[in-house]
C-alpha cells in the first residue's frame, strides 16, 4: 500500500467511478450475455468471470472491442463504446446500486485507483489465506470482495456510506454479543489497522473464533 493515503475527496470520487464502471461496464454486459453478476479480483485489476471478457485496471478498461482510458472526462457510455459493449447495470437483480447513470461524468485519480485496486488484491490474498477452498466474489451492487462461511460474511470494502476509508469486515448473519463486533453489521478494521494479507487473515480468524465461542 502507498505511504501517503489519498484524501477523502479523492477516495470518494475514485471509488464511485470504479464502482460505476465495475457495475455498468463489466457486470451489466456480463449478466446480459452470461447470466451472472459475479466479478473477480486479480492483482491490480477487476475482471469478469464469463463473456464478455472485460478487465478494469487503474487507468483503463479493456474488452472485446479495444481499450478505453479511465482518466480525464469520461462516462460508462464512452467507455462501453470504446471496449465494444453496451453499458448499463444488471436489470432486475438488486436495488442497491452505485447511483451513477451511464452518461454521468466520472472523475478518477490514477494514484487513488491504484491504491483501491491494490487494497482489493491484498484483501483477496487475505481471504485466500483464511479460506483457501472458497472463491471470493467482487459483488457489483455493494462493490466489495467477500466470501460466506458458516453463516458469516468475510470481506473487504474500498469504503462506502458506513466508512469513508477502505476496511475489512466480519459480518455474522446473527447478532453476536461480543465487543469485538463494534459495527452495525459486525466487526471492522480499516486499511490503517490491517495493512497486509496476513493482518486481514488474522482478523478473519479472530472473528470466526469469537463467533464460534459465542455460539458454544
Amino acid at each position: 500500500m502507498p505511504d501517503a493515503r489519498p484524501s477523502p475527496e479523492l477516495l470518494l470520487s475514485t471509488r464511485t467511478g470504479l464502482h460505476a464502471v465495475a457495475e455498468g461496464v463489466l457486470a451489466g454486459p456480463q449478466h446480459r450475455a452470461s447470466g451472472t453478476i459475479r466479478l473477480s479480483v486479480v492483482p491490480g485489476a477487476i475482471e469478469t468471470v464469463a463473456e464478455p471478457r472485460l478487465r478494469l485496471s487503474p487507468g483503463s478498461v479493456s474488452g472485446p472491442g479495444g481499450e478505453a482510458s479511465l482518466l480525464g472526462a469520461t462516462s460508462q457510455l464512452a467507455i462501453g463504446a470504446a471496449v465494444g459493449v453496451q453499458p448499463g447495470r444488471p436489470e432486475g437483480v438488486y436495488d442497491d446500486t452505485s447511483g451513477v447513470d451511464i452518461d454521468d461524468p466520472l472523475s478518477m485519480d490514477a494514484d487513488t485507483a491504484v491504491a483501491l485496486l491494490d487494497w482489493f488484491a491484498v484483501g483477496a490474498a487475505g481471504l485466500l489465506t483464511f479460506a483457501p477452498d472458497e472463491r471470493a466474489v467482487l459483488w457489483p451492487e455493494h462493490f466489495d470482495l467477500a466470501i460466506s462461511v458458516d453463516e458469516v460474511n468475510y470481506g473487504v470494502s474500498p469504503g462506502d456510506g458506513f466508512s469513508p476509508v477502505p476496511y475489512a469486515y466480519v459480518g455474522p448473519f446473527a447478532t453476536v454479543d461480543d465487543p469485538f463486533f463494534d459495527a452495525p453489521f459486525g466487526a471492522v478494521r480499516t486499511w490503517d489497522q490491517v495493512t497486509d494479507a496476513a493482518g486481514i487473515a488474522a482478523f478473519f480468524v479472530e472473528g470466526r473464533d469469537r463467533v464460534r465461542s459465542a455460539g458454544s
